[in-house]
């Protein structure tokens, strides 16, 4: 997955949870335990129900934010209020800012658990030695049908988000998940060329291409219809430069 391709990553992306070791005790056993052991016991008690209260706030917290992605991508940051958010996700007004106190904080969570969710595919797949020319193309086709799914992209949101101010005085993680996308790339590009099946070129140059073009067309694909030949152009232009 590229790592601009933020929809993508936010249903693969989940919470962990770290359950409180330990039987459940009940009240007979409590009362035959000393004033020592009476408390200790309390307190697993109160313990259990209460990572049971927060595995539900948690659980309520990635609805409220897959739901929210969806909105956001089909209109954009700056057009989804809370109610917006209320009518998807089903929950009251109360319900809702019992979790979030704005558009602003659950988009940032979002973004957050997107761009942590970095894919390690190629690293896998190149540890597995497969054939770097297989790995190209795989992965390019799915860069092909996601520029053309612009239902499915967060580009225009993000790009409201950090131009218009929003984000305050957060750092731009975009800038972070870019640097991450080049290095993941020169490593493949290397490999390909190490196995002899991709030539010696400028790995920066073409990376910036794919990266920008892909983002571009995402965004682009959100705001008008696209013809389903300019992907399939920016795919073959990379496989040319590349493939022996």
């Amino acid at each position: 997955m590229n790592g601009f391709s933020v929809i993508t990553g936010l249903r693969s992306y989940a919470d962990r949870f770290f359950p409180f070791p330990g039987k459940r005790i009940d009240k007979a056993t409590i009362m035959s335990h000393n004033i020592k052991n009476d408390m200790y016991v309390a307190k697993k008690e109160a313990g259990n129900e209460g990572w049971k209260m927060g595995k539900k706030g948690d659980e309520t917290r990635r609805m409220i934010r897959e739901k929210a992605a969806g909105l956001f991508a089909q209109r954009g940051f700056k057009n989804v209020t809370m109610n917006d958010i209320c009518q998807v996700t089903g929950l009251s007004r109360g319900g809702l800012y019992r979790h979030y106190d704005s558009t602003k904080q659950i988009f940032s969570e979002i973004v957050d658990a997107l761009m942590q969710a970095q894919d390690n595919e190629l690293s896998e797949k190149m540890r597995a030695e497969l054939p770097a020319a297989q790995i190209l193309d795989e992965i390019l086709e799915r860069y092909r049908q996601e520029m053309m799914d612009g239902k499915a992209s967060l580009s225009l949101a993000i790009y409201e988000y950090y131009s218009g101010g929003a984000a305050g005085g957060q750092e731009n993680l975009l800038s972070k998940q870019y640097e991450y996308s080049v290095e993941m790339w020169s490593a493949f590009i290397s490999y390909g060329i190490k196995r002899g099946e991709f030539k010696k070129t400028d790995a920066r140059e073409l990376i910036d291409i794919l990266l920008f073009a892909y983002q571009g067309v995402r965004m682009y694909s959100t705001i008008m219809p696209l013809d389903e030949q300019i992907p399939a152009r920016i795919v073959h232009h990379v496989k040319r430069i590349l493939t022996m």
